[in-house]
């Protein structure tokens, strides 16, 4: 399957003044776009050109490293762009992912300041998630592009911890950019969405 760089699912400037238009701009135009491009070229011929993304980042993973940073990459950011919504983040939790949160990892403030920490601590490129692995709520952090596909469990929220996500609003303040994303940012329907598919 040929990756293909999916529109925003609002405007440009629909997350101001938490994420700015230039950043989205940045983000979504170039950076997304060029792992569309850079993943396309490196599908073709790869063998894999028939199987679902998720295939190609598991069936890629140590062994096409250019293949799998894109697809993982383009992955990571489309499932991003709809984590967030105008008007997100916060407590207000679906009830049902609620108690999700409540059962496995200690309730909304603990999970808060979890993601928090494991966002904060990640070194360098990356990304945090909230991930199902055994059948349980998990926080995750991986490196560069990876994502919990290839560490046996599935991402139901992730933010970009890249620099690119956040300096032109945030410069170096990685932590303000996570407490922006977890208090005003996150799209939980979108979240609770993605945990019924598992």
């Amino acid at each position: 399957m040929a990756f293909e760089l999916p529109s925003l699912p609002y405007d440009y400037d629909a997350l101001a003044p938490y994420m700015s238009q230039e950043t989205l701009e940045y983000h979504h135009d170039k950076h997304h776009q060029a792992y569309v491009t850079n993943g396309n070229n490196f599908l073709e011929n790869s063998g894999l050109e028939e199987t679902s993304l998720e295939n190609i980042i598991r069936d890629s993973f140590g062994k096409n490293v250019g293949l799998f940073n894109n697809a993982a990459q383009h992955y990571n950011h489309t499932h991003f762009w709809k984590w967030m919504r105008k008007s997100g983040g916060g407590d207000k939790v679906p009830g049902r992912l609620a108690k999700i949160i409540n059962s496995d990892l200690g309730g909304y403030e603990k999970f808060r300041a979890d993601f928090l920490a494991a966002g904060i601590a990640q070194f360098g490129s990356g990304w945090v998630w909230l991930a199902i692995k055994n059948g349980k709520l998990e926080i995750m952090k991986t490196k560069n592009g990876e994502n919990p596909l290839v560490h046996a469990a599935n991402p139901i929220l992730g933010v970009d911890v890249w620099e690119h996500s956040y300096y032109i609003d945030y410069r170096n303040a990685r932590p303000k950019y996570l407490e922006v994303f977890i208090d005003h940012l996150i799209n939980w329907d979108y979240v609770l969405e993605m945990y019924e598919k598992n």
